[in-house]
């Protein structure tokens, strides 16, 4: 068993290296899948939703790895790469006044309208009341995250890292974003 993982590991980071921005889209969507399927059962959720986790299917991979990638590269152009504690706190702060809070938005846009078919109505008066709890989470979590992943972690490897951090972030965004039944009457 041991030389199964072993094996599906090297080849994974052939993938890496080989095709690196279609490697972490595969990732992004299959880590994505996870979430959802978690988020889903966590929630009460009986039977699986298929429309629903393959659109976060299609989020993570068309999105989240293309995002996380290009990101990531921008970063290491910007700081030519360094990884001194001054130029990790600079990407930390960056990423958090940037990508956190457009991601976190575009999620909870995407998952309101596109994901449950809401109004833009019903979107807009569920971002209103949940964005600023989602990012002042985020802001508590994933600075944290952020500097591990620029200070230790190589850069062909971060959007991984991010992806799997995520995949758990991806359960409680889950939770916060979906909306209670529309009440008729």
């Amino acid at each position: 068993m041991g030389s199964i993982a072993k094996n599906g590991l090297e080849q994974y980071l052939i993938q890496l290296q080989q095709h690196p921005l279609r490697t972490k889209m595969i990732t992004a969507g299959t880590l994505s899948a996870i979430s959802d399927i978690v988020a889903q059962k966590l929630s009460g959720i009986q039977k699986l939703q298929l429309r629903r986790l393959l659109l976060k299917v299609i989020f993570g991979a068309a999105y989240l790895g293309p995002f996380g990638h290009f990101f990531h590269i921008f970063l290491d152009k910007i700081f030519k790469g360094k990884k001194d504690t001054k130029t990790v706190a600079k990407k930390v702060v960056l990423e958090q006044l940037t990508s956190s809070p457009w991601n976190n938005m575009f999620f909870m846009i995407y998952y309101g309208f596109v994901v449950e078919g809401r109004p833009w109505i019903h979107v807009k008066s569920k971002i209103e009341k949940e964005y600023p709890t989602v990012q002042y989470t985020s802001w508590t979590f994933w600075p944290v995250v952020g500097w591990v992943n620029h200070q230790y972690v190589p850069l062909q490897f971060r959007v991984i890292v991010q992806s799997v951090v995520a995949c758990f972030w991806g359960i409680f965004l889950n939770l916060r974003a979906r909306s209670m039944p529309l009440k008729k009457g």
